[in-house]
């Protein structure tokens, strides 16, 4: 992310402790501190938007000696401790930017994620609840996308079927969610839904090896013999050692 000139310079100011001679230090005003705590703030998510996660927190540290309860720091600074692998501080950090903004979609999928990724899928599945139910935040389709993923690691098969379809009711462009669907759609049995849901996602993503294993599958399902032998092929070279190339040598 690139600062805006006007807040570059004004951090640059700060960090060289600079007040000129006969104008009010801006740091004495509230103005001035919530400037200074702003810039600091779009700093470190520069630095982290560019994997700098170590420089990230030294502005994010200084804006929350600014401002204790600021939302934007404490949300920056969790997600720097999830990606450096410290949950015990993202955890933290989340909680504390939620406590002064509960209700912002934004940081409830943020956090949703962040306890998915440490396999606490029903407090995910909780705080993506939260954040599905603001109807204008512009992500909403990814919220129940992760409303889907969740339900399926808690064993709620028709629910994340639902959540998928209204996921892609919101964008049809969601590539894991059309390929969740494709594998749901043909384990009932909905062939042609499946072909339909795969098709779009190979419009948007790589073969993976699941991908590829659900192409066979189908195009033996349409007796499309030349397409199966094609991604078996595939399968083999591009994923020879995976679970799924183990798959389809058992189905030969």
């Amino acid at each position: 992310m690139t600062l805006r000139p006007a807040l570059l310079l004004l951090v640059a100011s700060l960090l060289a402790g600079c007040v000129t001679t006969g104008t009010v230090d801006p740091m004495k005003t509230g103005k001035g501190r919530d400037e200074a705590r702003d810039a600091y703030v779009q700093l470190g998510i520069g630095y982290l938007q560019q994997g700098q996660t170590e420089r990230a927190k030294v502005p994010l540290k200084k804006a929350l000696e600014l401002d204790s309860s600021n939302a934007d720091a404490h949300a920056a600074l969790a997600l720097v401790f999830q990606i450096e692998m410290e949950p015990k501080l993202a955890d933290e950090h989340f909680r504390k930017a939620l406590s002064q903004r509960g209700d912002d979609a934004r940081l409830l999928n943020n956090y949703g994620s962040f306890l998915f990724e440490q396999q606490r899928y029903q407090e995910a599945f909780e705080r993506y609840l939260e954040a599905a139910r603001d109807n204008l935040y512009p992500e909403r389709s990814r919220v129940f996308e992760n409303l889907g993923l969740t339900s399926q690691q808690l064993q709620q098969r028709e629910q994340a079927k639902a959540y998928f379809e209204r996921s892609l009711r919101l964008n049809s462009r969601q590539p894991r969610a059309l390929m969740e669907m494709a594998q749901l759609s043909y384990e009932d049995k909905q062939f042609v839904p499946a072909r339909s849901y795969y098709e779009g996602y190979l419009t948007l993503a790589p073969q993976s090896a699941r991908s590829l294993l659900l192409g066979v599958r189908l195009a033996k399902i349409f007796e499309e013999r030349d397409n199966a032998a094609s991604l078996g092929l595939q399968l083999k070279r591009l994923y020879p050692g995976t679970p799924e190339y183990q798959q389809y040598l058992s189905e030969q």
